[in-house]
């Protein structure tokens, strides 16, 4: 609870003190121009840095920062130092190029974001964002049972302490306030966009499987003939299925029936199976599916004669296969509508800053980057 109070508080001060900044821009003009402020290559001691709004990005701050990769939050030096010592510097560079210029934009992305956040809210943001983070990293420890100790071990082994977690948090705060405060309040979701999202994403989300789940008595008549050598057992099996037929109709409990006189694996458990299925049953047990198909559940179907097995099955639960109804997973698909919107504001948001990043020569700071990571791998120094 206290984690979205603090959300709430943080996209208030993000949106809620423009009025006293009025100019003769449009707040769109004002926002474009803080989110696609100049991104420079400059030259400096030892080799470049890029400004980001007006702001120095200098290499260490790329290659040594904890970032998440292929699951492990370790720095770009440390996940790309095996690949640089295992191949020649161009192939090495042509490998990784395009993994770490995702970081690079997401850092980018992130001093924007919050120069753009700080412009709207003051210098009241970076205490919302402290408190946001610092509210987030007691949770987690409360799910450690509030042993500090044992959470920092945990974020110990996910290669992180506090203040890169706190910064973690911080990051995505920004960019999910920054979304969200660009969806137009003006434009509900319609009944007619409902369904068309529905209708497009059902069969991912929302297929439902046939499923059935029945009681088994299973009278083999073979093991019949080891209880009782002299009697026919198949005649023998046919009447005690017949003679249960009857007490079952009558009123006698099934489960109870099952563990008495079934020779099946589940007759412990009243004959009772698990749910699964109808077309995972193999033969001889694939004529259950068959059987089940023309009854309803609480129903009986017997006896069913097989080469070996004389069946006895009761219908506990029955699905037939199709899709969860549209108005049992309305709200999941108004939740799925929002995020897309969110995730195309992000997507365009992200087009901007790569066009302005290709004019401010990010290449060459990633060839930099790289150049001092394969360096630094195959010889242990960065000079």
């Amino acid at each position: 609870m206290c984690k979205w109070i603090y959300l709430s508080v943080l996209m208030l001060l993000l949106v809620g003190s423009c009025d006293s900044n009025k100019s003769n821009l449009t707040e769109a003009e004002k926002e474009r121009r803080i989110l696609t402020q100049k991104i420079e290559l400059v030259e400096a001691a030892g080799g470049y840095v890029l400004m980001v709004g007006g702001e120095t990005l200098t290499s260490d701050e790329i290659i040594d920062t904890r970032t998440r990769l292929s699951g492990l939050f370790i720095s770009p030096k440390e996940y790309f130092g095996p690949l640089a010592q295992a191949n020649e510097l161009e192939l090495f560079k042509e490998r990784t190029k395009e993994q770490l210029e995702e970081i690079l934009m997401a850092k980018i992305s992130n001093i924007l974001l919050y120069q753009y956040a700080k412009r709207q809210a003051g210098a009241n943001i970076d205490e919302a964002l402290e408190n946001a983070a610092e509210n987030e990293y007691r949770t987690f420890v409360l799910g450690y049972g509030g042993d500090q100790a044992r959470a920092d071990e945990e974020l110990k082994r996910m290669l992180m302490d506090k203040k890169s977690f706190k910064e973690q948090v911080k990051n995505n705060i920004l960019l999910q306030e920054y979304r969200r405060s660009k969806l137009p309040d003006y434009r509900p979701v319609t009944y007619h966009e409902l369904m068309d999202c529905y209708n497009r994403i059902k069969n991912k989300y929302f297929a439902r499987a046939s499923k059935i789940r029945f009681r088994l008595i299973d009278i083999q008549p073979d093991k019949l003939a080891l209880e009782d050598p002299n009697a026919d057992p198949w005649q023998l099996g046919n009447k005690i299925a017949n003679e249960l037929l009857r007490l079952i109709k009558s009123g006698e409990d099934f489960g109870e029936l099952a563990k008495k006189y079934s020779h099946g694996d589940w007759r412990d458990f009243g004959g009772l199976w698990r749910s699964l299925q109808p077309s995972s049953l193999a033969a001889p047990y694939d004529i259950l599916a068959v059987e089940a198909a023309k009854i309803e559940t609480g129903e009986i179907a017997g006896p069913i004669v097989t080469k070996q097995h004389i069946f006895i099955m009761k219908l506990e639960e029955k699905q037939i296969a199709g899709y969860e109804p549209f108005e049992e997973v309305q709200e999941l698909v108004r939740e799925k509508i929002l995020l897309d919107r969110q995730n195309e504001v992000a997507e365009k948001l992200n087009a901007e800053i790569r066009q302005q990043a290709k004019l401010g020569r990010t290449d060459e700071f990633i060839d930099f980057c790289l150049e001092k990571i394969y360096q630094i791998s195959n010889t242990g120094s960065e000079t």
